[in-house]
């Protein structure tokens, strides 16, 4: 504690007398609320009162001297103390109107007005009186003594001790409310979205915290490479508004661009009176720093504050950009930089919601026969040839549109309706795309759908355009078609056949039957693909093209895909016991099927319970589900490779591989096309597409087996292209297992058990 201005070398415990001391100034306290120390005398005696401050009135506490509130009774007490704030000490008599009258009015500070900061010190000129040690405990008393004991050189260290404990307490306390306004502001900035809104909030936020008005500025530097580019404003507030956006250099603000630059040359916060700069530490080469001018001086827990405070808001910055990254890989496409899918099903459900509705269009733009041109000129060319689509559309259309790219070669484009002209739209494809030296002739199918005739979501308004473009695809190519209210129809089809298979898969009316697979050498079976089959009450069967998808867009196909894989691995075990142990089961899964978080456990539950070897358990995946998501897809295939189980893609060559991907996939088999299959015979290209399957397999260590064989001049080219395995009607049709069985016995050859 500093000197204090009383002399009291002379002074012993038992000299009473009245002592006048040399009175000096108090020493100003840098950002503190009062410059005294509030002491309340609460005593029905007048002459306490006098004594008391006579005794101390002169004294320096703390560098800070006394302020005396005086009160003669404990109900005058108690009104005072509802509206005089900052006392420090109070020096309460335990007698007043009656007996108990302290200990009451410390009871009503205490839990009525929750003044805990405050110490009491209780006196009584009665030594015989003195209050029970649970009430001193109970009451926080700082301290008590009788009148009569209490010298002046007493009273001056008793209230010392108490005025040191009240500061500790009231630092403890500014501490605490202060780091509870740092979590507040934390939690607040992370509500925000955006590194302009981030930053405008931590301006606003540090005021709270300092309790000023917001006055400053927040700026971002990038050092790509080491090398810092200008100061870029990204945040104002107060006087510094005037600085408005763009770059801070000398020549707009000398006195600030040369504090920031400092700042961010020492990597640390600095206080300079009447100013700081704090300093927030960035990711990826990105630091920022604020300027800040509160209009008073900032004390020792206003800094220490600042740097938890500013700790906090590096890492909220870093998550603003992480969750600015998200944001845009989840409603945006990254290849053409335009809307999402998701983005667009938002921006139809707000233009559904508004005024905008009742006049306005949506267009599906589907390339034709982009997945061929893909396959002849290459991925990196597709990917080009798409960019040069999405910036022809969003340029020639106008910004007043909405375009996106919603999926593979299927764009979207949305707005009022004479802009949404198919004729206009289809005009644009007239002329040939320049992709990296070449021209490329490309036209588009249309499906649209007029939102004002549309009652539904959004999600609900880009399925029905989807089925306005599956209508124009199946009708003309280059064309185009809307969507009208007399489709309903189909969509009350789909929904009928959708309870009508979920009540048939209840009753068993689905079952699995088994086409063999064929070594072209050796002629004899080596395996069999499981395909779903539905058979309704009357007898009548429904095409798997039909209720397959109804069973995913419902998600029926998880338990009904479940089903597939427990019986198909129940037969392979059958088959096995039966004598052909070298017979592989090929089963598949869909999309929605492999996609289900559980569908790992479902397979290694699958082959726990039946007992089947994973060895001989095939999954068949097709190309397009296989490049819609590789990378997750790497991951998934690489834990199902754990299992035992081997890979195949079917329907090669359909879509759009990337190689890279396809070497990273760990796939076991390639799957040719019926479509490529039957060009063989057919078609002026030939075995061409199949010829390069075929080479691809071999070159990357991969088995390669065709589906659609169905006469004896495909088996033989394929044979003599060198392709090993091969399924279709020339050989066997799928069947039922008791089927199944009589078929191998008759085909096998020795040697296949």
């Amino acid at each position: 504690m500093p000197p204090s201005s009383t002399p009291l070398d002379d002074l012993e415990d038992n000299h009473d007398d009245l002592v006048f001391l040399e009175e000096h100034p108090a020493a100003p306290v840098a950002g503190g609320a009062n410059s005294v120390w509030r002491v309340m005398i609460i005593d029905d005696d007048e002459d306490v009162h006098s004594t008391t401050t006579f005794a101390l009135g002169n004294l320096d506490m703390q560098q800070r001297p006394l302020e005396f509130v005086h009160a003669y009774s404990a109900g005058q007490a108690r009104e005072m103390l509802k509206h005089e704030h900052d006392i420090a000490v109070i020096l309460l008599d335990v007698v007043m109107e009656q007996d108990d009258a302290g200990l009451h009015l410390v009871r009503y500070i205490r839990e009525t007005l929750k003044l805990a900061d405050v110490r009491i010190i209780l006196r009584t000129g009665q030594p015989g009186y003195a209050p029970e040690i649970d009430a001193i405990r109970d009451f926080d008393i700082n301290d008590y003594k009788t009148k009569s004991e209490l010298t002046r050189i007493k009273l001056f260290t008793t209230v010392t001790g108490a005025i040191r404990s009240y500061e500790q307490i009231r630092a403890i306390s500014a501490n605490r409310r202060g780091l509870d306004l740092v979590v507040r502001a934390s939690t607040e900035l992370m509500a925000l979205h955006g590194v302009q809104n981030f930053a405008a909030g931590v301006l606003a936020q540090i005021a709270d915290i300092l309790e000023v008005e917001p006055n400053g500025v927040l700026c971002v530097q990038e050092c790509p490479d080491g090398r810092c580019r200008e100061l870029h404003i990204i945040a104002t507030a107060g006087a510094y508004r005037r600085l408005g956006t763009g770059n801070l250099t000398a020549a707009v603000d000398a006195i600030v661009a040369t504090a920031m630059e400092r700042t961010l040359a020492q990597r640390r916060n600095i206080y300079e009176p009447g100013t700081v700069t704090l300093f927030f530490a960035g990711k990826s080469s990105r630091d920022f720093v604020a300027y800040l001018a509160p209009g008073r001086p900032l004390g020792e827990i206003d800094q220490r504050l600042l740097e938890v405070f500013c700790s906090n808001v590096a890492v909220g910055l870093d998550n603003v950009e992480l969750v600015t990254h998200l944001h845009n890989a989840a409603f945006y496409d990254q290849l053409s930089k335009l809307p999402n899918r998701t983005r667009l099903v938002e921006i139809l459900d707000a233009t559904m919601a508004g005024p905008a509705r009742n006049d306005a269009t949506l267009s599906l733009v589907d390339l034709d026969h982009f997945a061929e041109t893909n396959d002849a000129l290459g991925h990196q060319f597709g990917d080009m040839l798409l960019v040069a689509v999405a910036t022809r559309l969003q340029q020639r259309l106008g910004q007043q549109l909405t375009v996106a790219r919603i999926g593979g070669d299927i764009f979207s484009v949305l707005g009022d309706a004479e802009a949404v002209n198919p004729v206009r739209i289809l005009a644009l494809f007239e002329t040939p795309f320049s992709i990296d030296g070449q021209d490329v002739q490309l036209s588009a199918t249309l499906g649209l759908v007029r939102l004002s005739e549309h009652d539904g979501s959004g999600a609900d308004a880009l399925k029905d355009a989807d089925i306005a473009l599956k209508r124009a695809k199946s009708q003309q190519r280059a064309g185009h078609f809307y969507f009208s209210r007399s489709m309903g129809v189909e969509i009350r089809e789909r929904v009928r056949m959708m309870h009508a298979l979920r009540t048939g898969f209840a009753k068993g009316e689905l079952f699995v039957v088994y086409q063999p697979q064929i070594d072209l050498t050796a002629r004899r079976p080596v395996g069999a693909e499981a395909l779903l089959r539905w058979q309704t009450a009357d007898g009548t069967y429904i095409s798997p093209d039909r209720f397959i998808p109804i069973a995913e867009y419902s998600g029926l196909i998880i338990d009904i895909g479940e089903w597939v894989l427990r019986s198909a691995c129940h037969e392979l075990v059958r088959l096995r016991e039966a004598g052909h142990r070298q017979f592989t089961m090929s089963i598949n899964v869909s999309q929605v099927q492999f996609r289900h978080p559980y569908f790992l456990d479902m397979l290694r539950s699958a082959l726990e319970e039946t007992g089947a070897p994973p060895e001989f358990v095939e999954l068949e995946i097709t190309e397009s589900m296989a490049m819609e998501e590789p990378d997750l897809l790497i991951k998934m295939l690489a834990q199902i490779k754990h299992t035992g189980v081997s890979i195949a893609i079917d329907d090669f060559g359909t879509g759009f591989s990337s190689l890279s991907y396809l070497q990273r996939l760990q796939v076991d088999r390639l799957k040719i096309d019926r479509a490529f299959v039957t060009e063989i015979t057919n078609s002026a290209r030939g075995s061409s597409i199949a010829e390069m399957v075929i080479q691809l397999g071999r070159n990357l260590g991969l088995s390669v087996i065709a589906e659609g064989v169905e006469d004896e001049r495909q088996a033989e080219i394929l044979q003599s292209l060198g392709c090993p395995l091969a399924q279709g009607f020339l050989f066997a049709r799928p069947m039922a297992t008791t089927a199944l069985y009589e078929w191998l016995n008759d085909e096998a050859l020795p040697g296949s058990a």
